[in-house]
């Protein structure tokens, strides 16, 4: 017996009971983006690894450890699966000149892959949804790109104290950054002896990245450390001040976080946060920001840009704990069947039904009508309809509802019956109204 070959540990698969809930948050999603005029992308999923290493920076924690990349045996370019969408989409922004007459608002939703350590709302092969606005200066696209975000959380039934909380920060440009982080760097080798590990091994590649750290001593440290608004000019100042009154007049919620750096080199300028408590120690469910270099660090012309990226999994762990939206099965009618003649006729009748929009799935098996009919009832279909040669002789089916809260009415005797025979020629237009007048749960 051969062995048996299973999934790749942190690649999993999704099954039909979970891809109802992803394909009504996807739908969602959809619709948010389209409601604000947003174009959707797709890029591929494998990029040349040189895009990530100048992209994200060569010192961040995802091209130094996470990156799946490989060399290409045909032509022995290196190759990388995508960490992240932001580069790929401004790698196709400039490719093809998108950007040539008027800036562009994009959204994507796909896989993204990272070698990290699996554990819930962490995977190493993971979902986002993302926005990139691109050609914009203004903070007018991180205020709308917020008030989206806010109203996918009401759009999923994450409202008042189920909504993820917003955090904030300005880390400036790449030269107040800079000034920052030489008096940061000075600080903390003044306290090194008190950092952790992760923290020490990041002083010298990476400092900023200390400040996001989880370490309660580290962020102890940190508190008495210098401030990076005290190295913002003032026009950055009032940029930001003006980005808080814009959500203050959207009475939106937020906190100033200024140890909110993000982990990727391209971000300057403003970046934000949503956070959810009830997901555990993977609390970020949402992140973004500014990052205006990004298009000339990867070869075109300098572009200011704002974008986030939402991770799938945790907002489907969220929707699934707490969240209020509809994404029961959709099946109309379950066929069952019973002989030779009613196996041909029933494949022929479910198609006339599909023809008028009714969604129908048809036993195939040969198994007794008891066994079909408990099939029936555990498909969520609204209604089962029934079908064997004696029905196909007398030229009619029989349609029961399968839920409770549904009934058919015989308008003839005006009563309400669990189950009727209907004539095959009609029995199409009969479900038709059967259902649209019917208000049946599933």
């Amino acid at each position: 017996m051969s062995a048996k070959i299973v999934g790749i540990r942190g690649m999993n698969d999704l099954l039909p009971e979970n891809t109802r809930i992803w394909s009504a948050i996807e739908a969602k999603a959809r619709e948010l983006f389209e409601l604000y005029g947003y174009e959707e992308i797709r890029t591929p999923i494998v990029e040349n690894s040189s895009l990530f290493t100048r992209g994200l920076g060569e010192v961040t924690d995802i091209v130094e450890k996470e990156m799946y990349s490989f060399t290409d045996k045909l032509n022995g370019q290196p190759l990388t699966l995508r960490p992240e969408n932001t580069a790929s989409v401004i790698r196709a922004v400039i490719e093809h000149n998108l950007i040539y007459n008027e800036p562009k608002k994009y959204w994507y939703f796909g896989p993204m892959f990272r070698h990290e350590r699996p554990q819930k709302g962490r995977y190493r092969q993971f979902y986002q949804f993302g926005v990139e606005g691109i050609g914009y200066s203004g903070i007018e696209v991180e205020a709308e790109q917020i008030f989206m975000t806010k109203r996918f959380w009401n759009l999923l039934g994450l409202q008042k104290d189920k909504s993820p909380s917003l955090s904030l920060n300005c880390i400036g440009s790449k030269n107040e950054r800079e000034k920052f982080k030489d008096c940061l760097v000075i600080f903390l080798n003044d306290n090194k002896d008190k950092l952790d590990e992760d923290s020490i091994r990041r002083l010298s590649r990476n400092p900023l990245r200390i400040l996001d750290s989880k370490n309660s001593v580290t962020q102890e440290v940190l508190s008495q450390g210098p401030r990076i608004g005290d190295f913002l000019k003032v026009e950055t100042l009032e940029n930001f001040s003006q980005l808080c009154k814009l959500l203050d007049d959207k009475e939106i919620k937020y906190s100033i976080n200024e140890r909110l750096v993000r982990g990727l080199d391209y971000y300057n300028g403003i970046v934000f946060e949503w956070l959810s408590p009830l997901l555990g120690a993977q609390d970020a469910i949402c992140g973004g920001g500014r990052y205006d270099s990004l298009m000339q660090s990867l070869g075109g012309k300098q572009a200011d840009a704002c974008g986030f990226a939402l991770g799938m999994e945790r907002i489907v762990n969220l929707v699934e704990e707490i969240g209020d939206i509809d994404y029961s099965r959709r099946l109309d009618v379950y066929l069952v069947n019973k002989g030779d003649e009613a196996r041909r006729i029933a494949v022929l009748l479910a198609e006339q039904w599909r023809d008028v929009g009714i969604s129908v799935k048809i036993d195939m098996t040969n198994v007794s009508l008891k066994a079909q009919m408990k099939r029936a009832a555990g498909s969520f279909a609204r209604f089962v309809a029934v079908l064997t040669d004696l029905e196909v002789r007398d030229k009619c089916v029989n349609i029961r509802p399968l839920q409770k809260e549904s009934v058919l009415t015989d308008k003839k005797k005006d009563r309400l019956e669990s189950q009727q025979s209907v004539p095959l020629k009609k029995a199409g237009d009969y479900l038709l109204k059967c259902l649209m007048n019917e208000d049946v749960k599933s």
